[in-house]
């Protein structure tokens, strides 16, 4: 790798844990880069959720005072997570390459649209209330399971996700729901990450870049992140979603 390239790798890993603990979508500006210095999008993807695990477990280390309280909740949806995880990791090895090129713009797309519509999402939530689906029932585990699978096998947006889940499933400030979904998206991309070292073809030059920039970020994102401006997160997310649905569909 070139200086350039270590440069703008560590910068994008930066931004991502940043992204990743405020928000999520950090896979939307890591996974782009590392397709634009000509990795192919499984070895990309897989490289990515190995170096954005240590900055979502820095992301949920700065958010520990809002995790007070929630350790049996972190048990009962870390366990749906880790599963979740694991189903969706191994999917992405054993579907063809040629799947996951087909089906990744697709979710791109989806998530650029929760992105822009997450505003709206959130004013619906805080209308809707905490705790309108009670956290004991079935549903919170299931949806918490299936947004695992999602996150093993590509990963951006999970955090959107969880959130909107998590929103209405819990009777408790935004603040400390985030800092469960930070959490529960470290065990689904610890997992994962954890398979793919194991069994699959991984950049390992990339993956480190992005884990010592991602570590950074999740500090950066846990302190300031509060502060950023949501629009210009979300014009940046989406310009840089749509270069890579661009990018896929071009090879």
């Amino acid at each position: 790798m070139s200086i350039g390239e270590i440069v703008a790798i560590a910068a994008a890993g930066i931004a991502a844990g940043t992204v990743n603990t405020v928000v999520g979508s950090g896979t939307l500006i890591t996974f782009p880069v590392l397709l634009a210095f000509g990795y192919a999008p499984v070895t990309a993807n897989v490289s990515n959720t190995i170096g954005l695990v240590p900055g979502s477990l820095s992301g949920a280390i700065g958010y520990r005072r809002e995790l007070a309280g929630q350790r049996q909740r972190a048990i009962r949806f870390g366990t749906a997570s880790v599963l979740g995880g694991i189903t969706g990791a191994v999917a992405l090895l054993v579907l063809p390459a040629s799947a996951f090129k087909a089906i990744v713009p697709v979710f791109i797309a989806i998530v650029l649209i929760l992105v822009v519509l997450q505003p709206r999402i959130n004013r619906r939530l805080a209308e809707r209330g905490p705790g309108s689906w009670h956290e004991r029932g079935l549903f919170p585990p299931l949806a918490i399971y299936a947004t695992g699978v999602y996150g093993g096998y590509f990963g951006a947006a999970q955090g959107i996700l969880l959130l909107a889940i998590l929103g209405v499933a819990l009777p408790q400030s935004l603040q400390r729901t985030n800092g469960l979904k930070n959490v529960l998206a470290a065990l689904v991309n610890g997992v994962a990450g954890l398979y793919f070292a194991l069994v699959a073809d991984v950049a390992w030059g990339p993956a480190l870049i992005i884990a010592a920039g991602s570590i950074v970020g999740g500090q950066i994102g846990a302190r300031y992140g509060r502060r950023l401006s949501a629009d210009t997160l979300r014009a940046l997310i989406v310009v840089i979603g749509t270069t890579a649905i661009l990018k896929l569909l071009l090879e």
